[in-house]
């Protein structure tokens, strides 16, 4: 299912609660727009939250970190990982079995990039999760965002222009969706770039979804299937 709505984007207090997020990560959400979160992104990392590799977390000896990466204490890095500096990990958020973090990524307080994930230039605010097989590249996702399984979320738009937002041109070349507070996004969904995703909604597993979807909204998939029996041979 191809699900693309006309609503217009949702403002930022619409989609993440500020009162809740770290207050060392409220200037990062002091924006119009939620894609220009990632410009308060490549601020908030170049200016210095990370002015010196501290590496004060559980970081398992076969991971390998490269560049300006602070790692809270209670944080953890598992075997294989990659992160690729600059990046902010906060207390207990995890960087799982084999992921891949790079290119300018924020992690809040229990967050985590879990066994085979990538994040590229994102910021997943407090518990927000990408556990599997996961792909996030120049998004956001809300506190307690759940991603399951192989759910994707693209950056940039087939054409190669500037990505659009309900008709309004994010004047970006990559950006893949803002996830809201609460979010569920069902195994192998795909979110497409310019997407915005309501809080609390849900999303069925292998949605196709591109636009914006309200708050409190379920997008469902209707499929048909058919079983018949095996001949034997």
């Amino acid at each position: 299912m191809n699900t693309m709505t006309s609503h217009a984007p949702l403002t930022l207090p619409e989609l993440f609660d500020v009162s809740l997020v770290d207050p060392r990560l409220r200037p990062l959400l002091e924006v119009e727009a939620p894609w220009h979160i990632l410009d308060t992104l490549d601020d908030f990392l170049h200016d210095m939250a990370v002015p010196k590799r501290r590496l004060a977390g559980d970081v398992h000896p076969t991971a390998v970190i490269e560049g300006d990466v602070y790692l809270a204490e209670s944080a953890s890095v598992a075997p294989h990982a990659f992160i690729q500096g600059p990046a902010w990990i906060g207390e207990e958020a995890s960087v799982g079995h084999g992921a891949y973090v790079r290119g300018g990524v924020v992690l809040a307080a229990g967050a985590k990039v879990g066994h085979a994930s990538e994040v590229k230039h994102a910021l997943l605010l407090e518990h927000a999760t990408a556990a599997h097989f996961n792909y996030v590249g120049d998004g956001v996702l809300g506190r307690g965002v759940n991603l399951g399984a192989g759910v994707k979320l693209a950056n940039l738009g087939a054409l190669g222009k500037t990505i659009k937002v309900a008709g309004e041109d994010t004047g970006r070349n990559k950006f893949s969706a803002a996830v809201g507070d609460g979010v569920f996004v069902g195994c192998n969904a795909v979110l497409q770039p310019g997407s915005i995703i309501g809080t609390r909604s849900v999303v069925y597993g292998t949605a196709l979804v591109r636009g914006v979807v309200p708050a409190g909204t379920v997008v469902k998939v209707r499929q048909t299937l058919e079983y018949v029996s095996r001949h034997n041979q």
